[in-house]
């Protein structure tokens, strides 16, 4: 497969991309068994709570999702927030932060920032709080701790990113090294910069270290665990990601996947790997909330 998902056509407007990954998430991703869905409003941001049958009290994760700042919400993301949900055996809560292009940056970063704060709000301590995401999920994840941190707010106990997008300069050499095996990017390299990046930046230069947080300083971050797939245009997303945050004294540890693609753990009911991979978060996730 050349081309992208036929839902990330970039010949496609926005809008149609949002309509059509919509209608294949209806059709075809289902929250597990053993997990429900709640809606909450999060300050002035709707919500979805997935929680799973068996929880580990008083703790609770919060899960951004990703689409290039542009596309899918917590509908689309179900069976990946559900596995998450049953491997941290924690509440997730995944907010419907506002898209670009009709809500450029920063937008989602404040959205994410006041779930964050309403967590703490409904008394969750921040030692019992993880964040994470995947993609564009998981550079907003970035983002999002870096700004508590300048603030002096505190931060959560630990991050999770399932291939973060943490550049949007597209600095990696990866973009080039991995275009004939990304299975999901590797047609269209060139044809994201046109679609996402200008929609997410508004008037923001991508070099922002809260739009591209490989670029930031990275010190003083909570404990974070790194998933890519080795077969990726952003796979030196995260290697880079990982040589700076351990050069910043930050714990973090990353996982290469040999053969797999941008997020495959959203295949979690087909693929073993992906179900491997969310258990090992969980079970690193769980470690660091409990």
């Amino acid at each position: 497969m050349k081309r992208a998902l036929f839902v990330l056509d970039p010949q496609l407007s926005t809008q149609e991309q949002r309509r059509r990954i919509a209608t294949l998430a209806h059709l075809i991703i289902h929250l597990p068994v053993g997990v429900t869905k709640e809606s909450v409003q999060v300050a002035k941001v709707e919500a979805e709570w997935v929680v799973p049958t068996k929880i580990i009290a008083k703790t609770a994760v919060l899960y951004l999702h990703g689409g290039g700042y542009t596309l899918c919400s917590p509908a689309t993301h179900r069976g990946l927030t559900g596995a998450m949900a049953l491997a941290c055996k924690s509440r997730l809560l995944v907010p419907n932060y506002r898209l670009a292009p009709e809500y450029p940056f920063p937008a989602a970063l404040e959205d994410a920032l006041a779930a964050y704060r309403w967590l703490l709000a409904q008394g969750y301590a921040p030692q019992h709080i993880a964040i994470g995401g995947d993609s564009a999920g998981g550079g907003l994840t970035l983002a999002t701790a870096i700004c508590l941190r300048d603030s002096s707010e505190p931060l959560p106990a630990a991050l999770f990113l399932l291939s973060p997008w943490t550049d949007l300069t597209f600095s990696g050499e990866s973009h080039h090294t991995r275009q004939a095996v990304d299975p999901i990017f590797g047609g269209v390299d060139e044809s994201m910069g046109p679609g996402f990046v200008p929609a997410y930046l508004g008037q923001e230069d991508p070099s922002n270290p809260l739009i591209s947080p490989l670029l930031a300083d990275l010190h003083g971050l909570p404990a974070t665990i790194i998933h890519v797939g080795d077969d990726e245009i952003l796979l030196d997303d995260s290697t880079r990601l990982e040589e700076r945050m351990k050069a910043a004294g930050v714990d973090v540890r990353i996982r290469v996947w040999d053969g797999l693609w941008h997020v495959f753990q959203a295949f979690v009911p087909f693929l073993s790997e992906a179900r491997q991979s969310v258990a090992e978060i969980g079970e690193f996730i769980r470690g660091c909330i409990k």
